[in-house]
């Protein structure tokens, strides 16, 4: 009866850490007179750690089959980044500071590839490469970003530099213009010598594209100084270290999924399981037997990866657990988004997947923009995500009112996960510029070190305010710059306390600024309509809303016979009026799949508004209401 075999879940003792880490060995060089070339702290630890620990895996990718089709130590990634950096100066002729697009699918050689440009000084910007099978859509939509980037040079696979020069590709864009195509399977293979580039912190890391919500592309700049606070910022908050293992199911070319499948590794030590979500289309079930078989305590989603597992594996709970499947030893499954959180969603899933272990209060979201990627993230040691519920009448007048559970017109919000480190919040008017109590719904400013320091190009809206990145309020504190991040919420300080014994402040977000409709005076978010009108009947698997000419227009797509059609028009008409009290001008019915969603499930609304206008929805039914 000796207590050491009787209790079987002591917890493991502490990794023992060297003694000498990498900001040890930068200040001494500092103190001992020597001058270290720095391309960021990223680049140089990465350079520490294939020094110190060689052997150490840094990255695990899997395939749609579940085994490793690859992994990357610190040694491999040090020499592959190497080599790389060697052909971009003497094949591809850069110079410091010169743009390289890296077009790669989701995998290791991207990740080898951005620190090849760091090495060599370069500026990357990840590119969604084209897809095979649509050629004459995706295709355009990499070469306006290869231009718009400035790119000097650009890198990828021999398989998808023979897409590029292929028949249909000519047929998409003009082959003629391409910058020079470096192939990275054809790597130099004398030794390099040593490599690295000196750059000051505020110079350019990399540039950061995505499309918004609002069908905006946009490059924003991301610094090395902000880079390497965005890492630290992660790395308190989940508590990353060379012993931990994170499962990231996230596509790897902007925003938090990016930093997660590319930096974060590199900095924290610990190992990343990278999981393309387009392996989930063939297996449905990769992501959480991944999560399972390498008994993970943190992952990260989108909510389209949740939505598939959700509906793909409904009815395979039973399967999965007489295969082993076991969630119980995930501590925080945080689904990256920009927008509200999708409470029906995560509560589904995590209903779902409740026999097979998951805890309820481990899903979580997190909350980023264009001006500040990452400010929301739920943490390890933080409470659990806050859930109220607010009057839906008085938010469309930009007022913040608390009610009970199940009180007429109550809306229920979940906090966006706890606020960062070293991240800096305030609700402001986005008219006046004024600071706004706890009971007026405003813009969301934000005051980081890991701030983007602006846009590199702006492409669809020429017209955007130039002081989305230094504003200042109006009154108040007039000295501190923020950021606009183009959202509506409101903080609460609730009655939990942080592990450092501190109130907690909670961020609810309720939606962009750009999307919200002006209607009768009030201010409506399109999601709270699209919830009505999805619940008005099973056919109805997914809606947007948009406004056209002071008309509401609803979008429905039918899953069903195309008799449905017109049953569906008084359904929709009828809950809007009685819910919102909003008259719908325009109903389209239309198939599965037209409404467009970006690669983290969001709503492309004006995407689907431009299509309507120029006619191209190729509706079912169309129903007019003028």
């Amino acid at each position: 009866m000796c207590p050491h075999t009787c209790v079987t879940n002591l917890p493991k003792p502490r990794q023992k850490q060297p003694e000498i880490g990498p900001a040890s060995v930068m200040v001494g060089n500092l103190v001992s007179g020597k001058r270290i070339a720095q391309a960021s702290v990223v680049s140089y630890m990465t350079s520490w750690r294939a020094q110190t620990t060689p052997d150490h895996v840094l990255y695990t990718l899997l395939n749609c089959r579940g085994t490793i089709a690859n992994s990357l130590t610190c040694a491999q990634l040090h020499k592959r980044a190497e080599k790389i950096a060697v052909m971009l100066m003497e094949r591809g002729h850069l110079q410091d500071g010169d743009h390289v697009a890296l077009v790669y699918p989701p995998g290791i050689d991207l990740i080898a590839a951005f620190y090849g440009c760091l090495y060599a000084g370069c500026v990357p910007i990840t590119v969604r490469p084209p897809h095979p099978q649509n050629i004459a859509t995706t295709l355009p939509t990499v070469k306006m970003i290869v231009e718009v980037s400035r790119s000097a040079c650009l890198m990828t696979t021999q398989l998808i530099c023979k897409l590029l020069r292929s028949r249909e590709a000519a047929a998409a864009v003009d082959v003629r213009t391409w910058p020079p195509v470096l192939d990275t399977d054809d790597l130099p293979k004398k030794r390099p010598a040593q490599i690295y580039k000196p750059s000051n912190p505020d110079t350019l890391a990399y540039l950061d594209f995505s499309v918004s919500t609002t069908g905006m592309l946009a490059g924003v700049k991301m610094s090395h100084a902000a880079t390497s606070a965005f890492c630290r910022s992660i790395k308190l908050q989940c508590e990353l270290y060379p012993s931990r293992e994170v499962a990231i199911c996230l596509d790897p070319y902007c925003g938090l999924g990016f930093v997660l499948w590319c930096l974060c590794s590199v900095y924290s030590g610990h190992q990343s399981i990278l999981i393309p979500p387009s392996e989930l289309e063939t297996n449905p079930a990769l992501w959480l037997l991944a999560v399972s078989q390498y008994k993970v305590r943190d992952t990260f989603c989108s909510y389209s990866v949740m939505e598939l597992c959700t509906k793909g594996l409904g009815s395979q709970t039973e399967s999965l657990k007489g295969r082993g499947l076991d969630l119980s030893r995930v501590r925080t499954c945080v689904v990256v988004a920009e927008e509200r959180p999708r409470i029906a969603l995560t509560q589904s899933f995590s209903k779902l997947f409740k026999d097979l272990g998951l805890h309820p209060r481990a899903v979580s979201t997190s909350f980023g923009c264009r001006v500040n990627l990452a400010i929301c993230l739920q943490g390890t040691s933080g409470p659990d995500p806050t859930t109220v519920f607010v009057d839906m009448r008085a938010l469309r007048h930009d007022r913040v009112r608390l009610v009970e559970r199940g009180s007429p017109h109550s809306l229920p919000l979940m906090e966006s996960g706890k606020i960062l480190p070293g991240v800096r919040i305030i609700i402001a008017n986005p008219e006046t510029k004024g600071p706004l109590g706890d009971s007026h719904l405003g813009e969301i400013w934000v005051h980081s070190a890991h701030n983007a320091s602006g846009y590199f190009t702006i492409y669809g809206d020429e017209s955007l305010q130039s002081d989305h990145f230094n504003s200042r309020l109006s009154f108040g504190d007039t000295q501190t710059i923020w950021a606009r991040t183009g959202y509506l919420g409101f903080l609460r300080r609730t009655e939990l306390t942080d592990a450092n014994g501190e109130r907690h402040d909670a961020l609810y977000v309720v939606g962009a600024l750009d999307e919200a409709m002006e209607l009768r005076g009030m201010r409506y978010h399109p999601i709270d309509i699209e919830t009505s009108v999805i619940r008005a009947h099973k056919s109805i698997t997914e809606c947007a809303v948009f406004t056209w000419t002071n008309l509401l227009v609803v979008v429905v797509e039918l899953d069903g016979s195309e008799q449905e059609a017109l049953d569906l028009v008084p359904l929709v008409t009828n809950v809007v009026l009685e819910e919102h009290y909003l008259i719908v001008g325009v109903v389209v019915v239309v198939d599965i799949g037209v409404i467009p969603i970006n690669s983290r499930g969001e709503k492309q609304r004006m995407h689907l508004r431009d299509g309507f206008l120029a006619d191209q929805l190729d509706p079912i039914y169309v129903a007019y209401n003028m």
